[in-house]
């Protein structure tokens, strides 16, 4: 049997992503379970108005009133502010979910936590996040706008920043500072393993969304079959809100990113181990540090 995963120690670059792949492996059903409990109704809400607002745009296009009437349609519609919101909401759903997942299991000495275990931390941090993404996608938003350079150097720092409010229970300015003293003399390390976490998660979504797309497409393009252009959106859409399990992957890496930083800079694991040993409790399997 495999030693359950320790997230207290140091990892080397190609442990991260491992270890993220390891993670899910040993606990996909607890996982998946908390996410269809704690984040179903954000996708479900998505889901909703990501159809109707698809629905719009072929009504639009469809529009016997000819080929003009697609220019004239206005885009920005109450639905597409809708898609934008449940966006947000499902996202940070999903982060807090996932990071209180995480914050548990360790707790409870690498046991995976039920729904209900969950849902006590999903209550008690989720706004707290979800205000807290809309102010770093707007700041990344505005780094990338000036020169793009600082959105580049400022993307790790913001993504530290959630599992800081998680794990160590703070506040989003405790969480804004310590994620760059974190990062000092370890950008490029942390930088280049998000970077490869979040290829490899948008790969897994793109793949499971493709046939969503392609089922779009041909449902919002194709005039002549009305009902079935309307059933291929539908299953589109709900296809592609139900492929959002994949963005569990870059916070359980991220997540490990930060264990990572911690053990470099203050060796929590470390010394957790050897108050273990102090105890009697000695089990080092899998925990060499470099």
């Amino acid at each position: 049997m495999l030693e359950k995963l320790e997230f207290k120690k140091l990892r080397a670059f190609g442990e991260i992503i491992n270890d993220t792949f390891l993670f899910i492996k040993q606990n996909f059903r607890p996982l998946l379970k908390v996410f269809i409990y704690l984040c179903g109704f954000f996708i479900l809400a998505g889901m909703i108005a990501g159809i109707m607002y698809q629905l719009d745009v072929k009504t639009s296009v469809n529009n016997p009133g000819g080929s003009s009437s697609f220019s004239k349609y206005q885009i920005f519609t109450f639905n597409y502010f809708l898609v934008i919101v449940f966006s947000i909401c499902s996202y940070a759903a999903t982060m807090v979910a996932t990071l209180s997942f995480i914050a548990l299991y360790i707790e409870k000495g690498k046991v995976a936590p039920t729904p209900e275990e969950v849902w006590a931390y999903f209550k008690y941090y989720y706004f707290r996040v979800f205000l807290s993404c809309v102010f770093t996608l707007i700041f990344i938003s505005l780094g990338f706008v000036f020169c793009l350079i600082p959105g580049i150097y400022l993307f790790p720092a913001m993504s530290l920043l959630f599992p800081i409010m998680v794990l160590e229970n703070t506040d989003f300015g405790y969480a804004f500072s310590r994620s760059f003293k974190l990062l000092r003399n370890q950008w490029w390390t942390t930088a280049g393993a998000i970077f490869v976490i979040w290829v490899i998660a948008y790969a897994c979504l793109s793949f499971a969304s493709l046939p969503a797309m392609i089922l779009t497409m041909v449902g919002t393009f194709l005039p002549g079959i009305e009902n079935w252009s309307q059933i291929m959106i539908i299953i589109g859409t709900i296809i592609q809100y139900l492929s959002q399990v994949f963005l569990m992957i870059p916070v359980i890496g991220i997540a490990l990113c930060y264990f990572n930083l911690t053990e470099v800079q203050e060796s929590p694991g470390l010394m957790d181990r050897i108050n273990q040993f102090g105890e009697g409790k000695v089990n080092t399997t899998g925990l060499d540090e470099y």
